[in-house]
């Protein structure tokens, strides 16, 4: 079952849709119209209208993000493609950044960080191997016996 965020946002999606351009329309793959409609919440009642923009309408961010990737996908130039890519790009990157300094600040890692190589450093000393009482005893045997 789908989720009913992602229910009503297709439900969006495709009220959406039968407002653009045939030819537009046309360039969405069939299978995902069909999944759109195949996972839509019937029950939800959306209106779209076309005198007012997306901002302007009570249009979910899930569905103002499903139209934005169909722009992308289907109906962008391909210089503005590779704009939002790089745009897209550039904002997972941002995010990794404070990511990366919301956890350093933290110190948590580094502290477990420092107490890893300190034990490496501990563990990798020289180990002196001896022959076994025994072994030595049985091997000087072999040797006299295999003369």
């Amino acid at each position: 079952m789908v989720n009913i965020k992602y229910a009503n946002a297709y439900i969006e999606v495709l009220e959406i849709l039968k407002y653009i351009p045939v030819e537009d329309y046309n360039k969405i793959p069939k299978n995902k119209i069909e999944l759109f409609k195949t996972n839509a919440n019937n029950r939800y009642i959306f209106k779209y209208n076309i005198s007012k923009t997306l901002d302007e309408q009570n249009v979910s961010k899930i569905t103002k993000g499903i139209i934005a990737i169909l722009f992308r996908d289907y109906w962008a130039t391909e210089s503005q493609r590779e704009k939002i890519i790089s745009k897209q790009n550039y904002d997972r990157m941002e995010i990794e950044k404070e990511k990366q300094e919301k956890y350093k600040s933290n110190g948590i890692f580094k502290e477990k960080q420092i107490n890893e190589n300190s034990i490496n450093i501990e563990n990798t000393s020289i180990i002196e191997y001896k022959e076994a009482l025994f072994l030595k005893i049985l091997n000087k045997i072999k040797r006299i016996l295999g003369r």
